[in-house]
């Protein structure tokens, strides 16, 4: 029976020498990057603007305007027969560059995880044999 009370007077210096004494207490927060990257920009609003979903939008509007502009200086597209023996125009090079770097990215996640620079590369590789051979 004795040894029942030492060992129930014991577990509370058991549990503090397991770090259980700090679970209520707040962690000082870190910078990292990657919240910053993620954190929401405007609270309350219909979708989850971060700095990322805003440089995604801003690039795609871009590349849209760039090839406006490019239909503008150059008329008809610029079709031309790549290695895929198909007649494809800007446009069509873009979509195929853009539905792949979202395949390669989808499939890194899936396979391997994060972080995500090697399919960036990949997919930037993707894009430049697009509008380069396709």
């Amino acid at each position: 029976m004795r040894r029942f009370v030492y060992l129930i007077l014991a577990l509370p210096a058991v549990a503090m020498a397991q770090g259980w004494g700090n679970v209520g207490q707040q962690k000082e927060e870190v910078f990292t990057w990657a919240k910053w990257w993620t954190e929401p920009l405007f609270s309350g609003f219909w979708m989850a603007w971060t700095r990322a979903t805003l440089a995604f939008f801003i690039f795609i509007f871009a590349a849209i305007a760039l090839m406006a502009v490019l239909e503008l200086r150059r008329p008809g597209g610029d079709e031309r027969d790549g290695i895929l023996r198909l007649t494809t125009t800007r446009g069509d090079r873009l979509f195929i560059s853009l539905l792949g770097s979202a395949y390669i990215f989808l499939a890194w996640l899936g396979l391997v995880g994060l972080p995500l620079w090697a399919p960036l590369a990949l997919a930037l590789a993707w894009t430049a044999f697009c509008f380069w051979k396709v």
